[in-house]
């Protein structure tokens, strides 16, 4: 598996939003704990299995109802332009056409604009939608029915449920419901055309001849009988319409755990954000379709492997929670959900990594392939996208190493930018030569070698070796020395270059002989200022990236409420 994305990659972490923030963040521990408190609230779920009462249900409110007022506010102001035309509405019509017409295009911006509104928010924002043209069509009924009414020679009265009929359909067809609310608010709009007769019979001797006239005798009971229909038509296919969302949502259900959101997709699978139904715990699970793996033999070695990853313990390798097969023969996995980025995404954003960063980063990761070399688990596919800078515990910059063992069997070398997933032995930028020319297993040497790699990277900006052609760079894995760091960056630390070049060695036996003795020489290096947590926690109140200031801002607002 590559990364765990979230609209593109994985995130969750948010980061401040204001210069305000940017001048607090790190200098203030009362900050850094009021953002490390927040952050942790803000992992976008859905808040429960009800499909009424959740955040995704939310979204799509706020997307029909912004629809429905495009429509509505479309429908208004065609007719205000007809009527500033043909100049055939009564001036006090005209300007609550006006005012309704405004107003509905106020509601366009007010939901395009705002993000996350709640469900009560949403309720009001739904009344304020299509109260404002039943307003009008109140005026517009009762006005049509008076003009006909004071007519005293060929008075006839118009059907003035047509409005109506528009609106109650709208508000059906647009609007997430279960059938008993969609019920008590069609019903109102179902008796608004009757209860306007019925103040024109109290108020209105013209309308009151008119409609016990013969030719009227059955003018209201026919518009009832109508609009009768309409509310119970619109009722059924709301109730309809939500069967069909329930089937979809029940499609969701994997177990105990919702799926909600596509994460990504590779080679194998697919990635979604879950949640565990009972402890509500977020999580990301990954789907391993038969059809994708293609061999029996391959499921049964993911199943393998997921069993063994689930023993490691270590607090820098991806927890797995869970594993199983489904009715129709799709393996899946739960790990955990990780806020923050891959260090490959840091390095593509804010160019190469600080080396005493990066010594803090690989310490930690060293760690947790001590434990997994340990009991014979070989990662065999280290690469930036399954390294993780996340916020764990309240702790920014958590180095967390993802898809212990999970590589597929074969390499596929038909995609240029050689970091798809679906790479059998590794990735053709940091595989090591045994992996690339297949000629003795992957051991922990070789994921010395694919660490030496990243850690190139990491320094550099670039791989070792940078062909177009991913058959070209596993030949150069193989036969070509990759030019020194140094040459390309002459502040990286001499020490730490020798490190790195010792990782990328082509025999095995002339690098580190294991992650113990690359950790000991990276902690032996001397920088003069070292990195650390609270340095960690400085740099993401600073530099996070900007699509997560806003909703750091929002969060240190939420938590001084």
């Amino acid at each position: 598996m590559s990364s765990i994305p979230v609209n593109g990659p994985v995130h969750g972490l948010p980061a401040d939003s204001a210069e305000t923030i940017d001048a607090t963040m790190g200098k203030s521990p009362s900050s850094t704990d009021r953002l490390r408190s927040a952050t942790r609230g803000m992992i976008a779920l859905v808040e429960g299995s009800s499909l009424h009462m959740s955040g995704e249900t939310r979204v799509l409110l706020q997307h029909r109802l912004r629809a429905a007022a495009i429509v509505l506010f479309s429908g208004f102001a065609a007719f205000l332009l007809r009527g500033i035309v043909m100049a055939d509405e009564s001036k006090p019509l005209f300007v609550v056409h006006v005012i309704i017409t405004i107003f509905s295009g106020a509601m366009i911006w007010w939901l395009a604009t705002q993000q996350n509104l709640s469900l009560f928010a949403l309720r009001l924002g739904e009344l304020a939608v299509f109260g404002g043209p039943a307003l009008f069509f109140l005026v517009l009924s009762q006005q049509n029915l008076q003009i006909a009414a004071n007519l005293t020679e060929g008075a006839h009265l118009p059907i003035i449920i047509v409005p109506w009929l528009l609106l109650i359909f709208i508000y059906a067809l647009f609007i997430p419901n279960n059938w008993r609310r969609a019920l008590l608010v069609l019903t109102p709009l179902g008796l608004a055309p009757l209860g306007v007769m019925v103040f024109q019979w109290a108020m209105c001797p013209g309308f009151k001849t008119c409609i016990v006239h013969d030719h009227y005798a059955n003018y209201a009971f026919e518009q009832g009988m109508v609009m009768t229909l309409v509310v119970c038509t619109a009722t059924l296919g709301v109730h309809l319409i939500n069967q069909l969302r329930r089937t979809a949502f029940a499609a969701k259900q994997l177990g105990q755990y919702r799926l909600k959101q596509k994460l990504g997709s590779g080679g194998m699978g697919e990635v979604y954000l879950a949640e565990h139904q009972m402890m509500k715990r977020p999580c990301a699970i990954k789907l391993i379709r038969p059809d994708k793996a293609g061999d029996p033999r391959v499921l049964a070695r993911f199943e393998r492997e997921v069993r063994s990853t689930a023993k490691l313990s270590h607090w820098n390798s991806i927890d797995i929670y869970d594993y199983g097969n489904t009715a129709d023969g799709t393996f899946y996995y739960v790990m955990e959900y990780l806020p923050g980025h891959n260090v490959g995404e840091l390095v593509e954003r804010d160019g190469p990594m600080p080396a005493n960063r990066l010594v803090f980063l690989m310490d930690q990761l060293c760690a947790a392939l001590a434990e997994a070399h340990g009991i014979g688990l070989v990662h065999r596919d280290i690469k930036p996208a399954n390294i993780f800078c996340s916020y764990r515990g309240g702790e920014f910059d958590v180095a967390k190493l993802l898809d212990f063992g999970l590589a597929k069997p074969t390499i596929e070398v038909g995609d240029a930018t050689l970091t798809q997933e679906g790479a059998i032995t590794g990735s053709p930028l940091f595989m090591s030569p045994e992996q690339a020319t297949g000629e003795r297993d992957a051991d922990a040497r070789s994921d010395i070698y694919s660490l030496g790699a990243v850690m190139y990277y990491l320094l550099t900006g670039r791989a070792p070796f940078m062909y177009s052609q991913p058959m070209k760079v596993i030949i150069a894995h193989v036969s070509e020395d990759p030019v020194p760091p140094r040459d390309l960056m002459p502040e990286i630390p001499e020490p730490l270059e020798d490190i790195v070049m010792r990782c990328l060695e082509k025999d095995p036996e002339d690098r580190f002989q294991d992650v113990g003795d690359l950790r000991r020489a990276l902690r032996d290096l001397v920088f003069d200022s070292p990195w650390t947590f609270e340095r960690a926690n400085e740099w993401w109140s600073c530099k996070g990236c900007p699509q997560r200031k806003a909703m750091a801002a929002a969060a240190l607002e939420a938590a001084a409420v």
